[in-house]
């Protein structure tokens, strides 16, 4: 199986396999049309192996079988496998294979059915980073999704906290978020931008829970860097009780008055 199709989450892949038997997704497989089913970050080089398949002899029900065939694979896999695993970003180390950090992240982003807690510190090419998780939130319209983020206030500046407050809101919905997508609820330390530096402080924290069930604890941004080429290590742990004590801890900080509300 190849790279590109490996790297699929399990929607990605199931939907894939439905487009493929209905001919909506058919020879020769331009990567627009694929990209419509697996994102526009893995639909050229999906593409790509698609024709390769095809040239190889596959017609597209074999294709299909063999995507819904990994999917099983998969989730067998999974089923042997620990509660914890290690997931790494950047070149994989000689003789260890590890999952992947992009693909961990759209997988819990795309099988969550009731709630995702998203903590983190930099915000980079986030459309492209939470494409799968604003697609989930448009088909899931009760899909509870909440953002604690770090805003920055620079060296030096004075400006009013509101007003830094006002601008991280803008430039989240014009450039960090999937255009014409559902917004989450978005909330911030208001120390980082008080204007004492004496209490000023970070959101530091990276991690994702889902379902109060999964919970993805790493040292990765949601950058796409972090998440495809820097050198990161997280691990993934599938503990209820982990996962609820962390939504408990941040929905706590809300009441308290230690996490605002941005919008």
């Amino acid at each position: 199986m190849s790279d590109a199709l490996t790297r699929l989450s399990d929607t990605c892949l199931r939907d894939l396999a439905v487009g493929l038997r209905s001919r909506r997704i058919a020879s020769p497989f331009a990567p627009l049309q694929v990209s419509r089913v697996v994102g526009g970050e893995l639909g050229r080089a999906v593409a790509s192996e698609l024709r390769q398949l095809e040239e190889s002899g596959f017609a597209p029900d074999q294709i299909a079988t063999t995507l819904e065939l990994l999917i099983r694979d998969r989730q067998a896999s999974r089923q042997a496998r620990s509660p914890i695993e290690l997931v790494t970003s950047g070149p994989e180390a000689p003789g260890i294979t590890n999952r992947d950090t992009s693909v961990v992240v759209r997988e819990m982003f795309a099988h969550a059915t009731t709630s995702v807690q998203v903590v983190g510190y930099a915000v980079y090419q986030g459309q492209q980073v939470f494409e799968t998780l604003a697609r989930r939130m448009e088909e899931l319209p009760d899909l509870d999704v909440r953002f604690f983020l770090n805003i920055a206030r620079p060296d030096g500046d004075s400006t009013a906290g509101q007003i830094l407050v006002s601008r991280f809101a803008q430039r989240f919905k014009a450039t960090q978020w999937p255009s014409g997508y559902r917004l989450p609820k978005v909330y911030y330390d208001p120390r980082s931008v008080a204007d004492d530096g004496r209490v000023r402080s970070s959101l530091h924290a990276k991690c994702i829970v889902v379902d109060s069930e999964q919970v993805f604890v790493s040292s990765a941004n949601f950058t796409q860097a972090a998440q495809q080429r820097n050198i990161e290590v997280g691990l993934s742990i599938r503990s209820p009780w982990l996962a609820s004590r962390l939504i408990q801890h941040f929905r706590k900080l809300h009441e308290h008055g230690l996490a605002a509300r941005a919008f």
